[in-house]
């Protein structure tokens, strides 16, 4: 029997306060960390919280490095983006090495990949929707791959879009949408707020519409792509 690959995953931000906490100004509720820990328990994988790490540069390096020895491969979240206190990508860069950050993709764009330690490790966005793509896209495939599981690609099919949307091409980007009964059939529409960090519009989501790189705008009834909240998670 080969043993699970041991996935550790870390919440970055001195802002972040557990859940159920009182927040105070400028701070915001630690959810990502718990959301990744649910996604990874349906991988065959041994997942570990490995807590918070404030916006310490230092104690980000140390931390890593300490981690990465004794994990197979690290998650982190937050601390990706090009802010003061945005450590971990530099992190990476000075325990290891850093293989790619930013991608063209919305919402997402500040994902950075490194080594450290010989062991995988990636940094996903701070804003809980680009934490969450980014981890079925990236985080997801790498860790069927070291679990030796076979790949499990996303389930997708087409509807017609019951909104407009203007797109540039050149990005690939991802809407949340709610599958409604329409007079021709079923269509997507995009709920109200649905900023990267509005955690709550999956709520109101059954799903994500993909728009691929080449896409344009998007015009009420074209057909679209769109991923299933049922079958991702």
């Amino acid at each position: 029997m080969t043993r699970r690959p041991r996935l550790g995953v870390f919440s970055t931000g001195s802002e972040l306060v557990p859940p159920g906490g009182r927040l105070g100004p400028a701070q915001a509720h630690d959810s990502n960390r718990f959301m990744l820990l649910s996604l990874l328990a349906n991988l065959p994988v041994e997942a570990v919280d490995l807590g918070l790490l404030p916006d310490r540069r230092g104690e980000t390096e140390a931390a890593l490095r300490e981690a990465a020895l004794s994990h197979d491969m690290l998650l982190t979240s937050g601390g990706v983006s090009t802010g003061e206190e945005d450590h971990v990508r530099r992190a990476m860069e000075a325990t290891g090495s850093l293989a790619f950050w930013r991608l063209a993709v919305k919402p997402g764009r500040p994902l950075a990949m490194g080594v450290v330690e010989g062991r995988p490790v990636m940094g996903l966005p701070g804003n809980p929707v680009a934490a969450l793509l980014g981890f079925l896209h990236l985080a997801r495939p790498l860790a069927l791959h070291l679990a030796g599981a076979a790949p499990k690609p996303l389930p997708r099919f087409e509807l017609r879009a019951g909104f407009s949307h203007r797109k540039l091409p050149g990005r690939r980007e991802y809407l949340r949408v709610a599958v409604e009964a329409g007079p021709d059939g079923p269509v997507a529409r995009k709920p109200g707020r649905a900023g990267a960090g509005q955690i709550a519009s999956l709520l109101q989501s059954d799903a994500f519409a993909e728009l691929p790189e080449d896409m344009g705008d998007v015009a009420p009834g074209d057909r679209i792509l769109v991923l299933p909240f049922a079958g991702l998670f």
